[in-house]
Order: structure tokens, then sequence, then C-alpha cells
């Protein structure tokens, strides 16, 4: 029995032996036509030759040196595997990935080749330095989600990255940042650690780094140093959200284009604080303590770029002078604001969104033509103030105006005149009565789309609504009874909710559904109907009759409606019984039907589905 390397099972003989008048030279053996003697001799060589090199053992000297070039016979020509530690995975020469397998310690086996390391989402408590410091190829190296203290990161840990160009090390338990980060950084994720500290050499002369995250840490201004930065003039994105933060640190990098200061305790930016980042373009104050005294008129003067100003959640009693004439969005939201002055506002006529909800604007709060400089304003947020009335000379092209949760008590013929491409009107929850809202009110609102009027004390639908409106919310009034009339014309209506008033099914006028051929949503929750209400529109997909006096569903109830998708029944006076079996005959896309909550478990039969169309060759 002869051995073979790999290609050739035990018992075979090898070589095979062909056909005499067809085999090589080299194969010779004794061959009925071979007789010269000399002939047969070099066979014998040979054969011998042969059976040397196939025994197992060292090869015997053969007068020649073996070129180690050449594979042996036998030998696969296959690369040897990758070289890739325990339960990791290695997609690329250059990856390694050991994600969530709650190592403990640091994984050895590592290839010097790699750039790019993952070893987020394990319980990694610190990094040897002595693995690290020969993965000096690394690009990429991720941490996030680790146990990973300061005493467990040397500081000499990434002095041999010098390739190192991402680094996320959120989400561990880190007390101070590294003393030193490499220079070739482009991105460093701190954030979620328990940081106190960070040092020159952490983020200074880095001229690649672009992004520094440090949110969520427990930073104050001792320990940022003033030459944090220094020699990082590429910092785009700085990151130091929900810290320990006082005042606006002085010595940021000029070039920030999105500066993260929310959610510190900040209550003064210092004079000059800002004055360098003629780049920013992002600015976020928003839930801190600033007062009209920890601003003056040049915080904000040298931000010729900026475009994002958050200072919502603060403590402000005035809109700040000097704000920046390039702002497209300005959230002055959560303040004690009582007065807009109009010339804070001048000049400011790429603002898109000004939001000034939750503040104290009373009757004399938005002095007329106070926001009529805006005149590229889409969205007006004055929702949970003090306001009496609509304001007046609004910007011509606003097209979203949102005031619930105020003190509006009438809504005169001319108050929305001036806003004939509004396409929201938000007026829920104010005070208005049907004897105050003049009927000529939303007759310049061609273009309207969305009107609330939820939680006000109309007792009838307002006259003169717009034909363009597809949703209409008049829940939680006093309505006691519906007409067609105010509804005509109402074509394009395909949300109505009426849920929370006093309506009766005599109580609503004949024809009044015949209104809205379009109408796909109707909410008749809590009212005083007795049964379902006849006529209801083609078009009705949802049906909202919960809440009600419903004791019996008659077999004609649905007949008009087809399209049906779901019925809501709950919390309505039916018994086991109370729906006909043929109910829902002829409701082939009906799909839920919910009777819970009534005095009984209600009997309810869905019809078949609908026969799905074969879709066409190519759809």
């Amino acid at each position: 029995m002869v051995r073979w390397g790999r290609g050739v099972s035990e018992g075979s003989a090898w070589p095979p032996s062909p056909p005499c008048g067809d085999a090589p030279v080299a194969m010779v053996t004794r061959c009925p036509a071979w007789g010269h003697p000399d002939l047969w001799l070099n066979s014998q060589r040979l054969s011998l030759l042969l059976l040397l090199l196939l025994l197992p053992g060292p090869s015997p000297a053969l007068g020649m040196e073996e070129d180690a070039s050449f594979p042996h016979l036998g030998e696969s020509s296959q690369p040897p595997p990758r070289a890739c530690p325990p339960r990791c995975s290695c997609p690329r020469a250059d990856t390694v990935d050991c994600d969530g397998l709650e190592l403990r310690v640091f994984p050895d086996n590592i290839t010097r080749a790699a750039q790019h390391l993952s070893l987020q989402n394990n319980q990694l408590q610190e990094l040897p330095y002595n693995e690290l410091s020969r993965l000096s190829d690394l690009r990429t190296l991720n941490l996030h989600n680790n146990l990973i203290s300061s005493e467990g990161l040397p500081d000499e840990a990434f002095e041999s990255l010098t390739q190192l160009q991402h680094i996320y090390v959120a989400h561990n338990r880190l007390s101070v940042a590294p003393q030193f980060l490499p220079r070739s950084l482009r991105v460093a994720d701190l954030a979620a650690n328990e940081v106190t500290e960070i040092f020159p050499l952490t983020f200074g002369e880095k001229p690649a780094l672009r992004s520094v995250y440090l949110h969520n840490n427990q930073l104050s201004n001792a320990g940022l140093p003033p030459d944090a930065f220094r020699g990082s003039e590429a910092v785009a994105t700085l990151s130091l959200s929900s810290n320990r933060l006082s005042y606006v640190p002085p010595s940021l990098p000029p070039s920030l284009e999105r500066l993260h200061l929310q959610n510190n305790i900040i209550s003064k930016v210092p004079r000059g604080a800002l004055s360098r980042q003629t780049h920013l373009r992002e600015l976020y104050l928003q839930h801190n303590q600033l007062t009209d005294s920890g601003l003056d008129a040049t915080t904000f003067s040298k931000l010729h770029r900026l475009e994002y100003l958050d200072l919502s959640h603060n403590q402000l009693a005035t809109v700040p002078a000097g704000l920046p004439h390039t702002l497209a969005v300005l959230h002055l939201g959560r303040n004690r604001i009582r007065w807009v002055e109009a010339a804070r506002l001048r000049g400011m006529r790429g603002l898109r969104y000004l939001l000034l909800q939750h503040n104290q604007l009373g009757a004399t709060g938005l002095p007329a033509r106070a926001l009529r400089p805006l005149r590229g304003l889409h969205t007006l947020h004055l929702y949970g103030n003090g306001l009496d009335r609509m304001p007046q000379a609004l910007p011509r092209h606003l097209r979203s105006l949102v005031l619930p949760h105020n003190r509006v008590t009438m809504l005169g013929a001319r108050d929305l005149a001036a806003t004939p491409g509004l396409a929201e009107l938000n007026l829920a929850y104010n005070h208005l009565a049907s004897a105050r809202v003049h009927r000529r009110a939303f007759r310049r609102l061609r273009a309207l789309r969305s009107l609330d009027l939820a939680g006000n004390q109309l007792t009838q639908l307002p006259a003169g609504l717009p034909a363009s409106l597809h949703t209409l919310r008049l829940q939680r009034n006093q309505l006691r009874a519906l007409e067609p009339e105010p509804l005509a014309g109402l074509d394009q209506l395909q949300e109505l909710s009426l849920a929370h008033n006093r309506l009766r099914v005599g109580d609503i006028g004949p024809g009044t559904w015949h209104e809205l051929p379009a109408l796909q949503v109707l909410d008749l929750s809590h009212n005083e109907l007795s049964f379902v209400p006849p006529d209801l529109p083609e078009a009705l997909e949802e049906l909202h009759l919960q809440g009600n006096r419903i004791s019996h569903v008659g077999p004609e109830a649905f007949i008009s409606t087809p399209r049906l998708r779901a019925l809501f029944l709950r919390a309505n006076r039916l018994h086991m019984t109370s729906i006909s079996p043929e109910a829902f005959l002829g409701l082939l896309h009906l799909r839920m039907v919910d009777t819970t909550g009534n005095p009984e478990q209600v009997l309810v039969r869905l019809p078949p589905m609908a026969p799905r169309r074969p879709r066409s060759a190519g759809a």
C-alpha cells in the first residue's frame, strides 16, 4: 500500500500503469517490446527512484539540493486559513469583529495587518499595552459599551497607533480622558463616561480631527484646559451636552460648524466666547440656565453663518439682541418671554421657523407688525401662551400657524386675511365660541389643508370653511347638530373628528354626509348616538363610534360604506346578538371590529377577504 499526499486514497496503485504502447519514457517498466538489457536496467533504476520518493521519512541524498520554493508532492496549493481570534469574525484580511461576545479579556491572535477592530458590547475592563501596541496599522478601534476604566487604559496605550483615525470609547467608565491620542485622529467618541478632565494632547495637535463627542460626562469648566484644541484647526462637530459646564468655554475651535452645549448649567456666554467661530451653522444651548444678563448684543454678532439656534428651556425674558440675520430656525420655547420687540427680529428675512411656545406672552406680548419683517417665515409656534387674540400683521408667506392652549376668544373677518398661503391652522383649546367666529374668517385661506378647532366652545360648525381642507378637527366642543350647508364644497376632506360632542342621530341633517365624498376617517366617538348614522360616505375606511349609546346594529347599517376597513364599537350598549349577522355582508375590506367594553361579549362574523387581483407581468 502506498500513500501519495492528499489526492490518493489508501490501497490505490500510483502511478497507474498505462498500456505499454502509451507509456512515457519516465514511466518505463518491463514491457515485452523493450527487450534490450540497458532499457530494462534503466527502467529498474527509475522504478527504484520512484519508490524511494514515495516512502515516508527524509528524502535520500540524490546529489542535488531541494528547491525550497517548489511545493512538495502532496502539499495543498491553497493559502493557509486566515488568522482570527476565537468566536470573532474576520470578513476581510484587515477587519476583526468581536462585537457582543461578552469578552472579559482582550483577544489574542489578532493579525498585525488589522486596520479595523471592533470590540464593542463586551465586558472588557482594561486594554493591555503589549497587545494593542503591535497593531500599528489600526485605522478604527471600537470599544463602545464595555467596562473600561481610566486605570485600565494605560497612558501609553495609543502611542504605537500612529495610523488611528476613528476611536469609539463611549459607554465605558473613564473618569479622565486619555492623556494622549494619535495625531492622525479624525473622530473621537468618549461620550457617556464619567470624564471630569481632558488634557492638552487628548484632542490638541490633531490637524485632521473633525468630530469630538464628549456628551453625557461630568465635565466642568475646570476640566477643560484653555489649549484643549490648540493645533486642531479642522474640528467641525463638538458635543459637550449633558455635562456640568457653567459657562460657554472661551477657547473653542474656530473651525466649528456644529456645537452642542445643551443640558448643562450654563448661565452665561462670556464676551468673545463665540467671536472666532465664524463657520458655526448650528448652536444648541437649550436646557440651561441662561438669563438676559448672561447674553449681550455681541454674543452672537460674529456668527455670520449661523442657521440654527436653540435657546429653549432657559430663563430668558426677552428675545436676545444681535441675532444673526442668517438664521433659518430660532427656538425660544419654554422661556419666560413676555414681550417680543420688533427691533430684535428686524432684518431676519431668511427666518423660516420661529418657535415661541410655552412662554408668557399676553395680550400685548406681540405688538402689531412685530412679525411682519419676517418675510420668509414658514412656521410660527405660539402655543401655551396667554394670547387673547390673533397676532396682527402676520407675514404674508406664513404656511403654519400653531396657537393652541391660549385664550383667544374671537376670530374676526380680517384676522387671517394677510396669510392667504396658510396650509395649517391650529387654534385648539382656546375660548372660541360660535357667535364670535366670523363667517368670513376663513374666506381667504384657499390653500388651507388642516384646521384644528378642538377643545373650544363651538355649538355649530363654522361657516365658510375652505374647500381645500383635508383634515378638520372639532372634537371636545359643544356641537349639538350637523347640517349639510357648512360642509358643502368640502370635496377634498379626508378626515373629520367630531368626538366628545353632544351629537344625536336625529340632529344630523339629511344629506350631511353626501357633502363629503372623499371622507376616509370619521370620528363620532363619545357622543350620544343610539344607532349607526345612515348614509355614511362611500369612501369611508375608518369609523369611530366608541363611547356612544348604540344598542343595535341592523343589517343595512353599513350598506353605504363598502370600503370600510376598521370599525370601533367598544364601550356602547351592545349585547351578544346586538349585531345583525348580515351587517357586514359586502364589506370585503373589513379587517377589524372592536366591540370590547360592552355589557356582553358580542358575536362578530367578518366577511371573507376580498380576492387579490393577479399582478400583471412586469409589475
